[in-house]
């Protein structure tokens, strides 16, 4: 499996997405709209998801350090790469980034190719919520 290493108790990624200098509390308040539309517990998600480009963005290292998980972090490319899996590809986000989405790109990206998009992407004024679940493989 490519991916982040996970256990069955932490099967979420949530991919967030956001402007330059939105405040912390906006991106928070968004993903914790996004857990409660999956109706799961932050003690299930395994990381935050982002691109690298917002690697120091305050508003996602805050909701990181909030949530108590990892940070990841891809490149456009990858994320682009995650584009036939999209529920909300966006030629704007793509005419910014360099992806065709960040918020769901990034929480597949992290899981790999068994994850399914479980909230798909979710807006505030300025920042993108989205989160995949790893598929649970049969041994």
């Amino acid at each position: 499996m490519t991916g982040i290493g996970f256990d069955k108790t932490r099967r979420y990624v949530i991919g967030l997405g956001c402007e330059r200098g939105t405040p912390e509390g906006e991106v928070q308040e968004l993903a914790i709209a996004a857990l409660a539309a999956a109706g799961i517990d932050a003690g299930t998600l395994a990381a935050v998801a982002s691109i690298d480009t917002r690697s120091n963005e305050y508003a996602i290292l805050g909701v990181a350090r909030h949530l108590g998980v990892p940070l990841l972090f891809f490149a456009a490319a990858r994320l682009e790469e995650e584009t036939s899996r999209l529920k909300n590809p966006s030629a704007i986000v793509f005419a910014r980034v360099g992806c065709h989405g960040v918020a769901e790109s990034a929480a597949l990206a992290a899981i790999g190719t068994h994850a399914e998009l479980v909230v798909p992407k979710i807006k505030s004024r300025r920042a993108t919520a989205a989160i995949a679940c790893a598929l649970l493989q049969k041994d």
